[in-house]
């Protein structure tokens, strides 16, 4: 069976690509060069040319075909673009699942498939296993890793059926010390590379940065919302159905100036995010302050003292049914169902107790306790034990 792997030059596509070998399979190694933009990375620095060296002595090491294949402008059209628009509007998109759904379980799969490979292989801790229904149909399941440090399923939360029954995630089944322990051991150059700290399509390039250097600084106003501002600790209003209390419990706060004091400026609302606490140059506050809101028609931020501040704070999230995606399609809610699952809106976050209702009107995710900094634009995703099934942009 022919496999294609996406050799990134790390250490994790590198000991996939070696246990794959191992395995038996007929591998080939592809190399995506995603960003030719040498003005944004950091310090002169060409990493996808380092990376693409480091990729092609791994593949000369275990003796397999090597290729680059340059995805630079779709990841213009397709993650970039999208990024900065989504930035622009005050929503908190993730790139990296993006680059999963749009270009290394789409595009780079279909070249795959069209250079004659069964499956395409990737570095994820992550792991996928099928069953059958009771019409012989074959399921496939997206599992967590069993690297709980590492686990990268959240990445993969807007795969399809038909992109897992042709992924392949070797590393899965193994913890980061044991994959660096493998590569020690057979002598691979990628053994002791530190992982990428930076975008996915980019390099070694911090999202502050990127931006900045895209889209025009704008200078504004910061604004404190203090506890007793009579926003917060009203009477919960009686609800005439849960959807109406779903409605209410997931709303966002809409914050005026004249609703706090200023306390700072800032150099545009599109570079920060719902809870961000750092760069902000306040002082004077016994805690940190984290922004809890964006106006970007006014180019406010609003912030709020201390992790507890009740502006943080929200009990559930709304998703539209139209960027609702569920990876277990013979699991989807239908209108007035619900679901206990555990969920997570942010990489690494503990999983969450959480309630799924479907309505015809939208989908909500009420969870069992009150979560920190719910931002637009963030994709929430949903487990029951260690499976994957479903996700959705946070509205």
């Amino acid at each position: 069976m022919k496999v294609v792997v996406g050799l990134s030059g790390g250490v994790d596509s590198s000991v996939t690509a070696y246990l794959l070998q191992q395995q038996g399979y007929d591998v080939v190694a592809l190399f995506m060069r995603n960003w030719n933009d040498a003005s944004v990375t950091l310090e002169d620095e060409c990493p996808w040319i380092e990376d693409s060296n480091d990729a092609l002595m791994v593949a000369q090491k275990l003796g397999i075909p090597f290729q680059v294949i340059d995805m630079s402008d779709l990841y213009k059209e397709r993650i970039v673009d999208y990024m900065f628009a989504e930035y622009e509007k005050g929503r908190t998109p993730n790139p990296d699942i993006l680059c999963n759904r749009e270009v290394k379980f789409d595009v780079f799969m279909k070249t795959a498939m069209s250079l004659g490979a069964d499956k395409v292989a990737t570095g994820h801790y992550a792991r996928v296993n099928s069953s059958f229904d009771e019409n012989g149909k074959e399921i496939f399941h997206l599992l967590a890793g069993k690297d709980n440090n590492k686990d990268q399923s959240y990445f993969l939360c807007q795969l399809n059926q038909d992109q897992l029954s042709k992924a392949l995630f070797p590393i899965g089944e193994l913890t980061k010390p044991q994959v660096r322990e493998i590569a020690k051991e057979i002598g691979l150059v990628t053994a002791d590379k530190k992982d990428s700290q930076g975008l996915c399509f980019i390099g070694k390039v911090s999202l502050p940065q990127f931006l900045q250097q895209q889209l025009v600084p704008k200078e504004g106003e910061i604004v404190e919302i203090f506890k007793d501002s009579g926003h917060f600790g009203k009477k919960t209003p009686e609800f005439s159905s849960k959807q109406e209390e779903l409605e209410f419990l997931s709303q966002k706060i809409s914050y005026k100036k004249s609703d706090g004091k200023v306390i700072g400026k800032h150099q545009g609302a599109q570079f920060f995010t719902i809870g961000q606490s750092k760069g902000l140059g306040i002082g004077g506050h016994k805690e940190s302050c984290f922004i809890i809101s964006r106006d970007m028609e006014n180019n406010i931020l609003f912030v709020g003292e201390g992790h507890q501040f009740p502006g943080l704070l929200k009990k559930a999230l709304k998703i539209d049914n139209s960027e609702l995606h569920w990876v277990r399609e013979d699991l989807r809610l239908k209108n007035g169902e619900s679901m206990e699952v555990m969920a997570r809106f942010r990489y690494r976050q503990p999983l969450q107790k959480a309630t799924l209702y479907q309505f015809d009107e939208a989908f909500y995710i009420e969870f069992e306790n009150p979560q920190s900094a719910i931002a637009e634009g963030q994709f929430a995703s949903w487990y029951i034990d260690e499976e994957l099934l479903g996700s959705g942009v946070i509205s």
